[in-house]
């Protein structure tokens, strides 16, 4: 018979990385819920093409802005605190989007939803390394599969089940995918563990601002940020692409293969992270492939464009894991929060100006391909960085 005192280490390990698997589902859900209608809302609320790249934009905006302002969250209030703040924050802004058709209104509360995932994201090492110290990799590759989940399900049923469901209307879709956020955020308040002691939580307090003279979390961020700038701009500009090509059919199929390409990844990386994540051919692979996959999309061929998305989604994925599991591994446990910020601020900072470029491009020439451009060149800088990796070791 198993003993009780071994049963009960299992059972909290087990409840832990089940609250991490959902909140990477939760940081997520409520982002990826507007790719699939920004058709509609460009139709109901006039947006131009640049107007839909700010929509685009403006999460990864507050990804950058709040990610230094959630490690003093962090450092006054702790991890688990600030987590369940976070997932609050975007299931109210999340679930208030439509609640008045102004695009000021909408521009407001994607500000307080980025925000609540902003904080979040800086918690998520952290609390990793709090929870789960001995299996940071192997934690991390779990709730960055949950954040693939999270993107996977808003861009597959959206528009084949959850529109439907409420009429067609897209404000009361937003709704339906924020509920699942505030469900978390009450199961991580009411059973995540705290971990964190009174020394550990002093110490923070003390250091919450980056250090930003550290080079090599700069070439780390950018690169970062090129993934993320991919990933969001081909999110954006993928539907009313294929609507100018009159290829309506594929919004949901290619959308579906960005997110869901991201899975095999996810799964490799859940036995590999640990062999990989100092080296430097998994980022210049990355980079290859996302090339290749924006490529396919401007060739406007049906099948290349799903096959090209699915290529993004691999290659981004696969750099995001890799990242993700930096800080935690390398930082001492109250720095995490802090190299998190710095890397978080720089690479979404880069992510920002990326889709409004797509979308400026888009309006000034009125030739649609154009949007994609800055994606391919975000490859090719991701491949020229790699090397960084190699000197990882020398984060502080």
């Amino acid at each position: 018979m198993t003993d009780s005192a071994s049963v009960q280490p299992m059972r909290q390990a087990f409840v832990a990385i089940a609250l991490l698997w959902l909140c990477g589902v939760a940081l997520r859900l409520t982002i990826l819920a507007v790719p699939p209608v920004i058709p509609a809302i460009h139709d109901d609320l006039h947006l131009t093409q640049t107007g839909v790249g700010i929509l685009t934009g403006l999460p990864s905006m507050l990804f950058a802005f709040a990610a230094v302002p959630g490690s003093l969250l962090i450092a006054r209030l702790g991890a688990k605190t600030a987590l369940v703040l976070g997932l609050a924050a975007c299931a109210i802004g999340g679930a208030l989007r439509g609640a008045v058709l102004d695009v000021g209104w909408l521009y407001a509360m994607t500000i307080v939803t980025g925000a609540g995932v902003a904080v979040m994201q800086v918690a998520m090492p952290p609390t990793v390394r709090l929870w789960q110290p001995q299996r940071i990799g192997f934690t991390t590759a779990v709730y960055t599969n949950g954040l693939l989940i999270g993107e996977i399900l808003p861009v597959a049923l959206m528009l084949p089940l959850v529109l439907p469901l409420v009429g067609g209307s897209w404000p009361k879709a937003f709704v339906v995918w924020s509920a699942p956020v505030a469900i978390i955020a009450v199961l991580v308040l009411a059973f995540g563990p705290s971990g964190e002691n009174g020394a550990a939580l002093a110490a923070a307090r003390r250091r919450w601002w980056p250090d930003w003279r550290d080079g090599l979390i700069w070439r780390l961020g950018i690169m970062l940020g090129t993934v993320n700038a991919m990933y969001f701009s081909a999110n954006a500009f993928l539907p009313d692409f294929l609507k100018s090509i009159a290829r309506t059919d594929l919004i949901s199929p290619s959308l579906t293969a960005l997110n869901v390409g991201q899975l095999p990844a996810s799964i490799i990386l859940l036995a590999a992270a640990g062999r990989l994540e100092r080296k430097a051919w998994p980022y210049v692979v990355s980079g290859v492939l996302s090339v290749v996959g924006a490529a396919a999309i401007i060739s406007g061929n049906g099948a290349l464009i799903v096959t090209g998305a699915a290529l993004l989604g691999f290659s981004a994925a696969g750099t995001l894991i890799l990242a993700l599991a930096l800080p935690p591994l390398l930082a001492p446990p109250d720095d995490v929060h802090r190299v998190t910020a710095a890397m978080f601020t720089i690479s979404y900072s880069c992510a920002v100006i990326v889709p409004v470029i797509s979308g400026a491009l888009w309006d000034l020439t009125g030739n649609p391909p154009l949007a994609f451009l800055p994606i391919l060149a975000c490859g090719g800088i991701l491949i020229w960085l790699a090397p960084a990796i190699t000197r990882v070791g020398q984060a502080s």
